[in-house]
């Protein structure tokens, strides 16, 4: 059974809305991955995940490999 979850996390690093439309391609790739809004305006981004398909420090890895940086995670 899957224990779905929702993270957000504040990003640096977005220069503008293809930034924000990269890391939302990227993260959904994942396997777990149920949604990721991420917005350029506020700087953030949303996550729904499975938590027993990957962790919110996947995502945060994920998230660094594109080129940004997670600077706070609420959970």
């Amino acid at each position: 059974m899957s224990k779905i979850r929702e993270a957000k996390f504040k990003i640096d690093g977005m220069h503008c809305v293809s930034c924000a439309m990269n890391i939302d391609f990227d993260l959904e790739d994942l396997d777990g991955i149920h949604s990721a809004k991420t917005s350029y305006a506020k700087c953030e981004c949303q996550v729904k995940y499975d938590e027993e398909k990957i962790n919110h420090n996947d995502v945060i890895s994920q998230i660094n490999k594109t080129g940004y940086k997670v600077k706070e995670v609420s959970i």
